[in-house]
């Protein structure tokens, strides 16, 4: 049956008006206005790349069950303890408790964090969606993205297997993030993982030498190239082949597999993302006298809060607005000094963020002699082979199409960085779990999982209006006098934090709806309701042509039995069930709404052909 496509709905009726946001009350559902809801009302679930189920997770925390928000986790992002300590959380920026007037965004961060922390500490195996298909998966790349396609098509029954280049998997988790932001054992771990699903992990294999991509086209079903962004960008300016310029990862590779690398006294790192936060404190670690250079305000960088706070806590000057415009120095004793121009934000650029434009007769200089480039980097063609890259790359050499994940070759796909360009762990683990869908369709002829809205009844949330002045939960650090190159700097929440902290999250899977066939206007509602407007008195509701509810009218007569409808607004709701339960008639329904991913078999069976 095909239910891609198909919107899951039932017979209108009495209880089926359109004013209700879903199109059903129970069960799957995926026409558009339910997958809208999910992603207009769950906003931290729609921002995560990998759909992570973030209110059920946090719900399971406060409640004690870490195992069980582990398990959700692990399931959605396959790497819970990692992110919980590395994320880039996409998810905190649109929490709604970030809104103005409501306090910080629940750090959703340091909450799944807990959930590995706090729990068992047992090894997970997750169980196969479906028995094993006889297929075979060459994936190449042992980073994030190329392990977790792995763990997704192991999940689908084929057999994975990864092709990594160095002596040990993990990608940029080990080789680009210091250990004293995310400890080896806790990456290990969680690979083991994948590795217990029949995941073959293949390490010291250079792909182009020990064997080639036409090779592993010729002896498998499938190939991934997942290999990551690993040709470095350097920046194009005068004296850029002196002594002492590195690229940032370079360095913090040297730095991450040795435990020492080679920096001078006096070191400027240029940029203003994770990969110049990290060279900045490991070059600190090494006892160099070091500060950060960006072309951008504070506001433009790509780090969260804690991020920065940490840098300034470890006492590393920031110095913001400045673009670099030469390296000064001679070919003998390398690079001495920076000349750099000071900016002013102009339009914004492709990326959203406000174009730096130099300031007129500006320029200064900074004596130095390390400069670290955390300035981005592009996917490494040359081992492809002329075969290959003719399916893979344009005419200029850039990867085809954009962000690809299937390629001009039908069993050759993309995944992660090596598709999308250089991002975050998150980004490429979402990138990779799309990748291995499209695979497990080329493989076996058919869509075999969707995305589908899960609706349960629930009698309550166990909100009050008392927990939304709950201030975020800082977490724990080490002192600066105990930090040192292995030393986790951020301890964790313990359990008293984790419960606190979680209590915050709005539950925003939760959907509080007002059955007006039902409704006697008695307006108990109105009368307890805690903001001013989660219940409103409206005239009518405003549609698009796909049916989602866009907006309201409000009551032009506010009279009781007047105006027609009584709305309940999501995104003003709190999900405190007052409500509900001083309706003397049961016209309000608590339902949770999960956006989820199943099998198409499944979702078939609630509507037999």
């Amino acid at each position: 049956m095909d239910t891609e496509n198909k919107a899951l709905t039932l017979p209108s009726g009495r209880n089926r008006q359109p004013h209700f946001s879903l199109t059903r009350e129970a069960g799957f559902a995926n026409g558009v206005k339910d997958m809208d809801w999910l992603d207009t009302n769950i906003p931290c679930q729609a921002a995560c790349p990998a759909h992570t189920r973030i209110p059920d997770y946090l719900d399971e925390i406060n409640q004690g069950n870490y195992d069980e928000a582990y398990l959700i986790n692990l399931v959605d992002n396959v790497f819970p303890a990692v992110l919980g300590r590395v994320c880039s959380r996409p998810c905190e920026d649109v929490c709604r408790h970030g809104r103005d007037g409501l306090g910080e965004p629940v750090a959703i961060c340091f909450s799944k964090r807990a959930a590995a922390d706090l729990g068992s500490g047992k090894h997970v195996v997750l169980n196969p969606a479906y028995p094993q298909t006889g297929k075979t998966v060459a994936v190449i790349g042992g980073g994030p993205a190329g392990l977790a396609a792995a763990r997704e098509l192991a999940l689908y029954g084929h057999k994975a297997t990864v092709y990594e280049k160095y002596s040990e998997a993990g990608g940029m988790m080990n080789q680009g993030i210091p250990e004293f932001r995310l400890p080896r054992e806790t990456i290990r771990k969680e690979i083991e993982q994948i590795e217990m699903l029949g995941v073959d992990i293949r390490c010291n294999q250079n792909i182009g030498v020990d064997i080639t991509v036409d090779e592993l086209l010729a002896n498998n079903d499938a190939v991934i190239i997942a290999a990551g962004t690993l040709d470095p960008n350097i920046v194009d300016i005068p004296g850029k082949d002196l002594g002492g310029i590195q690229h940032g990862l370079e360095f913090l590779l040297e730095a991450n597999e040795k435990g020492t690398a080679k920096i001078g006294e006096r070191a400027i790192v240029i940029g203003g993302g994770f990969t110049a936060m990290d060279c900045a404190r490991t070059a600190l670690r090494l006892n160099s006298d070091v500060a950060i250079y960006y072309r951008r305000s504070r506001e433009e960088m790509s780090v969260p809060a804690d991020e920065l706070a940490e840098v300034e806590h470890e006492k590393i000057p920031l110095e913001i607005m400045a673009s670099p415009m030469a390296y000064l120095g001679d070919a003998d004793t390398g690079i001495a000094k920076m000349r750099f121009v000071r900016n002013e934000l102009g339009e914004p650029d492709d990326s959203g963020r406000r174009r730096p434009v130099a300031i007129a007769d500006s320029d200064f200089e900074v004596e130095v002699d390390t400069v670290l480039l955390a300035t981005g980097q592009w996917q490494d063609t040359s081992w492809l082979g002329p075969e290959v890259s003719k399916y893979v790359l344009d005419k200029d050499g850039w990867i085809k199409g954009g962000q690809p994940v299937r390629t001009e070759h039908a069993s050759l796909f993309l995944a992660g960085d090596y598709s999308i360009g250089a991002s975050t762990l998150i980004e490429a683990i979402g990138h990779a779990k799309t990748c291995a869908r499209e695979v497990d369709e080329f493989l076996m002829g058919e869509r075999r999982v969707m995305d589908v809205a899960r609706i349960d009844g629930s009698l309550e949330t166990g909100r009050t209006h008392d927990l939304d002045a709950i201030p975020r939960q800082a977490n724990p650090t080490l002192p600066l006098d105990e930090r040192s190159f292995k030393a986790e700097v951020e301890r964790g929440y313990d359990h008293k934090l984790a419960t606190v902290e979680t209590s915050r999250c709005y539950l925003c899977h939760f959907k509080f709806e007002i059955d007006n066939d039902i409704c006697i206007y008695c307006e108990k509602c109105l009368e307890v309701k805690p903001q001013e407007k989660c219940i409103v008195r409206i005239d009518d509701l405003n549609y698009d042509d796909e049916g989602r509810i866009t907006g309201y009218i409000d009551a032009s007569d506010p009279t009781p039995h007047v105006y027609p409808l009584l709305y309940i607004d999501q995104d003003e709701c709190i999900r405190c069930g007052e409500c509900e339960k001083v309706c003397p008639v049961e016209c309000i329904s608590i339902q949770k709404v999960t956006r989820r991913s199943e099998r198409v078999c499944d979702v078939a069976k609630e509507f037999p052909a």
